[in-house]
């Protein structure tokens, strides 16, 4: 089994963790696999919005195979190799969107995977959790940081302290996920949510993109005058022209991402 990456028609790539067998954990090779895949989304220019999925119908992901990595030795060197095997959710840039098609459970390192991307499908028997400390470790590459920025304080902190699952119902009332669906309409869904997505200017969706997630670690005056830069070069590309025109010859627009 493996890290799958399709390339759709109008530049939609999905990735799919590959490893039902294994509830699409992930070992030291996989995460190899994912950060290579992501790293293509990121320089591939064909591509303009992926979506990650898991295989089968019961596991979008339990995160690492802790059976391969509890108590496998680690040199220290590598806490500052920061930039080695870059993954979405461990702070890998990637500006272009990303949707999750949350086919099953969303467990531990499989949702610190979904806290990193942008829109969420899920089916309507999934559940969520982040149970790191039941095992004596914490919800690393990202669950303590983005945990917190995406829900109220006292919630995040019931799910990083005490470790329960929730259902997506509950994801969905508390704004995690964006859509709560019948298992058969998942990935049907998160590819009508990209085709949406990638029919709209490239350079723009990058952008906003960037401009969105930066402006959490900035204050409102230099958020605001990054905005208005980004928006001095974007009026200036060949899609803000093409923009234009086809909104007066009442027609689609061709954007090409340049």
């Amino acid at each position: 089994m493996s890290i799958d990456l399709d390339l759709l028609e109008g530049g939609i790539a999905v990735i799919t963790i590959n490893r039902p067998e294994k509830r699409n954990a992930l070992d030291a090779e996989h995460y190899q696999a994912l950060s290579q895949a992501w790293t293509r989304v990121r320089d591939d220019d064909a591509i303009r919005v992926a979506v990650v999925t898991g295989a089968g119908d019961k596991v979008f992901s339990a995160g690492a195979d802790l059976k391969s990595w509890i108590g496998r030795k680690v040199q220290m060197s590598e806490i500052w190799q920061t930039q080695k095997g870059m993954l979405l959710n461990r702070g890998l840039e990637i500006w272009k969107p990303v949707i999750a098609a949350i086919n099953g459970h969303c467990l531990a390192g499989g949702m610190t995977l979904m806290l990193a991307t942008d829109l969420r499908v899920t089916a309507d028997h999934a559940t969520f959790a982040l149970s790191e400390v039941k095992r004596g470790i914490i919800a690393a590459n990202g669950g303590t940081q983005r945990l917190p920025q995406q829900l109220p304080h006292a919630i995040a902190m019931e799910m990083l302290l005490i470790g329960d699952a929730i259902d997506a119902q509950t994801a969905a009332r508390w704004g995690l996920v964006n859509r709560v669906v019948p298992a058969d309409k998942v990935m049907e869904t998160a590819l009508d949510l990209a085709r949406r997505i990638a029919a709209n200017a490239p350079l723009a969706v990058q952008a906003a993109k960037e401009l969105a997630l930066r402006g959490s670690d900035q204050g409102l005056a230099a958020g605001l005058r990054f905005e208005q830069f980004v928006q001095h070069i974007l009026q200036r590309t060949d899609d803000a022209a093409e923009g234009r025109q086809a909104f007066a010859d009442k027609r689609a627009p061709r954007f090409t991402g340049n």
